[in-house]
């Protein structure tokens, strides 16, 4: 499994509030979510994310709330990876259980940069610069995280299985 695309770049502690305001917490259809994805943040993503695009931030991405809008956000605008120094826990297990791959990379996050083409192997956890050539290696994720990502959530695979 694999992921390609441009990347938006972001700093620290981007919180589940700037990901997705509370203000559209009144919805949970996935594309009104993503209609107002990072636009505290960035008020020009929502204009620019194409299909397969990837997230590099630095520490504690997706801190704050637990709500599950925010990666149901990030997924729905297109995204098809996040890769971060670190994750806020909770929204690390939120971005598994509705099938956005995430990966934790601290020298990635730091070396990536703001319009880098790149891909991200999920079997190997190799994440390529294609912009600089540069590689970087992640945790890849467990067979069974695969099994979910690739069902496209918890809820799929669980009933996949029946």
């Amino acid at each position: 499994m694999k992921a390609e695309g441009t990347v938006f770049k972001y700093g620290d502690n981007v919180d589940t509030d700037v990901i997705i305001p509370a203000r559209y917490l009144n919805s949970s259809d996935p594309k009104e979510l993503a209609a107002h994805c990072m636009e505290d943040i960035d008020k020009d993503f929502v204009n620019k994310v194409q299909q397969g695009d990837i997230i590099v931030a630095d520490k504690n991405f997706g801190c704050g709330s637990s709500r599950e809008h925010a990666p149901i956000a990030i997924k729905a605008a297109g995204v098809s990876c996040v890769i971060a120094e670190t994750f806020a826990r909770i929204f690390y297990r939120n971005s598994i259980n509705i099938g956005l791959p995430i990966m934790e990379c601290p020298e990635a996050a730091k070396a990536i940069k703001a319009g880098d083409k790149v891909e991200v192997d999920f079997d190997s956890g190799v994440i390529t610069d294609k912009t600089t050539g540069e590689s970087f290696k992640a945790q890849p994720f467990p067979e069974f995280m695969q099994e979910i990502i690739k069902a496209e959530g918890l809820i799929n695979y669980i009933n996949s299985k029946k």
